[in-house]
């Protein structure tokens, strides 16, 4: 890193770092007690506060790994600092743990974009902290940023694995791709991404040691036709039939391997992945939740994907392969017909955004939903091509994680968008300053909305008298 390059990163981190403090003082004068998720969270982290570490409340559907470590950092600082009483465990102290983890991941976007991106000389110190300071106010992460709620805590151990995966560091991504796990069970998918990586590096040595000894220099990992998918299916197979090669992946991702063993075991004697309430929260082939993943990324990243280039690109595209577009169509239209499906939360709970974009734009006509299914075609070829600079075993790694993490979840939710917006935002190409720079104002601006309706468009519901607030 550059000096120029290091003041810059030090006074963005540091500007950031503050404007959110202040944010979180107008939030813990304007909400002091605990708010939705909050008034299972906090009881609980205050009982492991207190010693009390059988105590466990059936609501709760995550691991301890969040009340474990608030109580690994706020009881030590009590200690240091003299603290005693309710000023131990409140609920602002540990609001304020994912304020630290906020600044971890500003910390650890920035090194993901450097070591990413690391082979791209024409990237300029200024666009990587552009980029970095623009996914730190990613509006869904950075609303979770003031509560407290397992998602900065999730997302810093994830990035801080995805990180040591890339630097060759197995063993000690595999014990943070636990912590992960610790802190939501579903992490654990991107503890295979990152044995994905690994196995994907290797695929695509072998495959472009294959074209050299064939000598076909019109076949490229990288392409996206179905010629090319075939001969590349047809590679994988054979490789992955080999012992030997089998021998070798299993050699670089076994720290993964035992941590995937251990997740089975969870689940095994736990019965299920979800601890706690199983009600609200069971497993379905819900195929739609990766349009609606789809729609939330060009949302957030339109200035990338909503290009005229783009649009003309897809047209071109749509012309040259009708019969392929024509059978996409058909494939997306059966699964939005026969795997759709409504959570009760979704229809009932009107303080979350998601309600008004079921009711706005679903509820408004029962074909509502097979009209958007062109849209969902161009954003899934829209959101494939800006990944054409990795290598097709890579997104198809990717996509795998994708599904595995979307699909079965019943319930619309947008917090659980936030990680595979992440890695995917990471690993696209760097835009021009100026997108970045329209990306960054678009973020400034949906969290200021989103602040200013959760903290002054308060309401009441007709049979309670607590105050309710918008949010994500």
């Amino acid at each position: 890193m550059e000096r120029s390059e290091a003041y810059g990163f030090c006074g963005a981190g540091s500007g950031a770092f503050l404007l959110s403090c202040l944010l979180f003082a107008a939030v813990s004068r304007r909400l002091r007690g605990p708010y939705m998720d909050e008034v299972f969270h906090v009881p609980q982290a205050q009982a492991y506060c207190h010693g009390r570490f059988l105590q466990w409340d059936p609501m709760i559907t995550t691991l301890p790994g969040l009340y474990l470590l608030s109580v690994g950092v706020v009881k030590p600082a009590a200690w240091l600092l003299g603290w005693t009483g309710s000023v131990v465990c409140s609920v602002g102290m540990l609001r304020f743990i994912n304020l630290l983890f906020s600044a971890g991941n500003f910390y650890l976007l920035y090194l993901l974009l450097l070591k990413i991106h690391q082979k791209n000389k024409a990237v300029s110190g200024f666009q990587r902290i552009l980029s970095t300071l623009t996914l730190a106010m990613f509006p869904t992460l950075y609303f979770f940023t003031f509560l407290y709620y397992t998602d900065p805590g999730s997302v810093f151990f994830t990035l801080f694995a995805y990180l040591m995966c890339l630097y060759g560091n197995h063993k000690t991504s595999a014990l943070l791709g636990f912590c992960g796990f610790m802190f939501r069970q579903t992490n654990i998918v991107w503890t295979v991404f990152c044995a994905g990586n690994v196995v994907a590096e290797k695929l695509n040595e072998a495959w472009k040691t294959e074209l050299q000894k064939k000598k076909d220099e019109k076949i490229s990992s990288k392409k996206g036709s179905f010629s090319d998918l075939t001969r590349i299916l047809q590679f994988l197979i054979k490789y992955l039939v080999s012992l030997k090669n089998i021998v070798t992946l299993t050699a670089l991702t076994w720290p993964y391997i035992v941590l995937v063993t251990v997740f089975v075991g969870f689940v095994f004697i736990n019965g299920g992945i979800v601890v706690g309430d199983r009600s609200s929260h069971e497993a379905c082939l819900h195929f739609p939740q990766l349009f609606y993943f789809l729609c939330f990324t060009v949302f957030f990243s339109f200035p990338h994907l909503l290009t005229p280039a783009k649009i003309r690109k897809f047209l071109l595209s749509l012309r040259k392969h009708p019969v392929q577009y024509c059978v996409i169509t058909a494939i997306s239209l059966f699964l939005v017909w026969k795997f759709t499906y409504v959570h009760k939360y979704l229809l009932a709970d009107n303080r979350h955004y998601t309600f008004y974009v079921w009711r706005k734009v679903f509820q408004r006509h029962e074909l509502v939903k097979y009209v958007l299914v062109p849209f969902y075609v161009f954003t899934g070829w829209t959101f494939v091509d800006t990944l054409k600079s990795k290598s097709i075993f890579w997104i198809l790694m990717y996509f795998v994680c994708l599904l595995a993490v979307t699909v079965p979840q019943k319930l619309l939710e947008f917090r659980y968008f936030i990680l595979p917006f992440l890695i995917y935002r990471l690993n696209i190409p760097f835009p021009s300053i100026y997108r970045q720079l329209l990306e960054l104002a678009f973020y400034i601006v949906v969290n200021a909305v989103t602040f200013y309706l959760f903290l002054n468009r308060t309401f009441r519901w007709e049979n309670s008298d607590e105050i309710q607030r918008f949010m994500w």
